[in-house]
């Protein structure tokens, strides 16, 4: 049996097989564990087709799967009533989801973000955690761990990642709050800060085949990271092997971040 053996919980974020959300479900069900998936509800259903193609990648043809918008307090009641009903309780909860209008994520344009597009990334890149938190005690009633995804953008400025930089700062100071104050329910939270993968939200950001460059030139590894790197410490973060880590921001980035000018 594997670390994540007989533990159970919620993926967030899986769009194909190349986001981190993906990455970090196979490591979990390759170590034993079992995922239940959302995804973002949308009219024509493209969205649900395109995540139970990815799931099933996975070896998973017929995935526990349920809408869930981020920015709505109704959907994250619908889903946690539906995880406690159908399951009883959960072991762990992965954040793997973030969003920002792309016009204002190109070099020289942070200065122009309107606060519609403001309030729109931190509502659903990082308020969406704390509302995970709110609820994660009533389905976690013997403790759990929660893990979110952030990048090195939202310790320094990266031209180009601009509000979502903002954003993924609001995101780890919120898992550091969430860990404080959820700690004493033996609810542990921490963040991976990933280096860039070709993901969908990636190809969004402006100067991003920059960002590529600088982290394979700059980098302690000299070489980007692969998304299963960022799907065993995942693993490990929601595991018993971690019992003692919580309000943590791991880099998971070929030590890019320790790197000066």
């Amino acid at each position: 049996m594997g670390i994540m053996g007989g533990k159970r919980g919620v993926v967030t974020g899986v769009l194909n097989d190349r986001s981190y959300a993906w990455f970090i479900a196979k490591q979990i069900l390759e170590a034993g564990g079992e995922c239940i998936y959302t995804f973002l509800p949308d009219e024509k259903g493209k969205m649900e087709r395109r995540v139970r193609g990815a799931i099933k990648k996975l070896g998973d043809e017929d995935p526990w799967l349920t809408p869930c918008n981020v920015s709505q307090d109704e959907d994250f009641n619908t889903v946690f009533d539906k995880v406690a009903s159908d399951f009883g309780s959960i072991d762990f909860i992965v954040h793997a989801i973030a969003f920002a209008d792309r016009q204002f994520l190109q070099p020289g344009k942070f200065h122009q973000t309107t606060r519609q597009a403001w309030n729109q990334a931190l509502e659903i890149s990082a308020y969406s955690l704390l509302a995970m938190g709110q609820r994660a005690p009533d389905v976690m009633p013997d403790g759990g761990s929660i893990i979110s995804m952030s990048y090195y953008g939202g310790e320094k400025v990266v031209p180009g990642y601009n509000v979502m930089g903002v954003a993924k700062a609001a995101l780890e100071h919120t898992a550091r709050y969430l860990a404080f104050e959820l700690g004493e329910k033996n609810i542990r939270v921490n963040t991976i800060s990933g280096g860039p993968l070709r993901t969908l939200a990636a190809s969004a950001v402006g100067g991003i085949s920059e960002m590529f460059e600088n982290q394979e030139r700059k980098s302690s590894l000299r070489r980007n990271i692969k998304g299963e790197e960022a799907g065993k410490t995942a693993a490990y973060l929601l595991s018993d092997l971690a019992s003692g880590v919580t309000g943590e921001t791991i880099h998971v980035d070929a030590g890019y971040s320790i790197v000066g000018v």
